[in-house]
């Protein structure tokens, strides 16, 4: 990472990775290129990924986004979105003779079976998340017997399991690395015999992207974080941006959503944005600081991410045909 200058002019602390995230990016240019390879419409099971301008903009070009596989009609071609679903939903889909296309993030992909293994073994499986998210639904629907959701470390004394000496963690993806582990540590208290994924389960791109916050943190009089408010990777780069030093915080889909009171007295402001974030949405805000004398922007990096995902393998085959096959 270069030198941050010290000067307390206004300025802007633009962090390095940020915005979209290699599972993020194969969700969305799937379901661009199946309207592009099959045409409108094309069904998408709960949004895509979680931000608004992305949702918008696929819905421009002929996606239908709908909450539950039995809204789309027969024989249509159905996306899952980033996070992931459960085994019941494939079933719907197919009792539905649905053809589908499924963008699940293969980091996910990896704790759903990582959660299948856990379970055939007869462990008990400790998910450290947050009720309701999408990506935890999908991961308890692969073991639901077997899984234990536990959110957050206040959460612990509440877990029952069978046998404390089969008890294993796991957790969802877009956590801050500081709340899991705040967690894990109250289970092993609870569970000394407590197993660990046999790998991280924190996103590299949600560890990342706290990184960099972390960093910029405590020169910043104003961090701004662009994301939508259902992201959860969105909502903890505020947390830990305020965590970490940053005298205040918010969180805005658009450029028109900052207030010019924030700039009140503010020398730096930090600048970063969630993993399902694309990167016109930064170069708004910055134009909109810009025009407010924050025209001097530093990049602070402090990863560099090389990581690309293929696309889904149906996006191979002719799924128009095979919908009218099943029907």
């Amino acid at each position: 990472m270069g030198a941050m200058s010290t000067t307390a002019q206004r300025r802007v602390l633009l962090a390095a990775p940020r915005g979209y995230c290699a599972g993020v990016d194969r969700a969305v240019i799937a379901v661009e290129k199946a309207l592009e390879q099959y045409g409108a419409p094309i069904y998408v099971r709960k949004e895509i990924v979680h931000n608004k301008y992305v949702v918008r903009t696929l819905e421009k070009q002929g996606a239908i986004f709908v909450d539950e596989t039995e809204e789309v009609p027969e024989g249509s071609i159905v996306v899952f979105s980033a996070h992931g679903v459960a085994p019941s939903v494939h079933d719907e889909a197919k009792a539905g003779k649905l053809a589908t296309i499924d963008a699940t993030c293969p980091l996910v992909t990896k704790v759903h079976k990582e959660a299948v293994r856990f379970a055939d073994e007869d462990y008990d499986i400790l998910l450290v998340g947050h009720e309701g998210h999408e990506e935890v639904v999908g991961t308890m629907g692969e073991a639901p017997d077997r899984i234990h959701l536990v959110d957050g470390a206040e959460d612990v004394a509440n877990v029952r399991v069978r046998d404390e000496s089969k008890v294993v963690w796991l957790s969802q993806t877009t956590l801050s690395v500081d709340e899991t582990m705040a967690t894990v540590g109250e289970l092993k208290k609870r569970f000394p015999l407590l197993v660990s994924p046999p790998s991280d389960d924190i996103c590299y791109a949600t560890q990342n992207r706290q990184v960099v916050v972390k960093q910029i943190a405590p020169e910043t009089d104003l961090l701004i974080v662009v994301g939508s408010k259902n992201s959860s990777n969105s909502v903890r780069l505020v947390e830990v941006g305020l965590e970490y030093g940053a005298k205040a915080a918010h969180l805005v889909d658009f450029a028109e959503e900052l207030d010019e009171a924030w700039l009140a007295g503010v020398g730096t402001v930090g600048l970063t944005s969630g993993a399902s974030v694309p990167e016109i949405l930064v170069q708004g805000v910055l134009a909109w600081l810009a025009e407010r004398g924050f025209g001097d922007v530093e990049v602070v990096r402090t990863a560099e991410e090389t990581l690309t995902f293929s696309l889904p393998k149906e996006l191979r085959r002719d799924l128009r045909a095979e919908a009218a096959g099943k029907l």
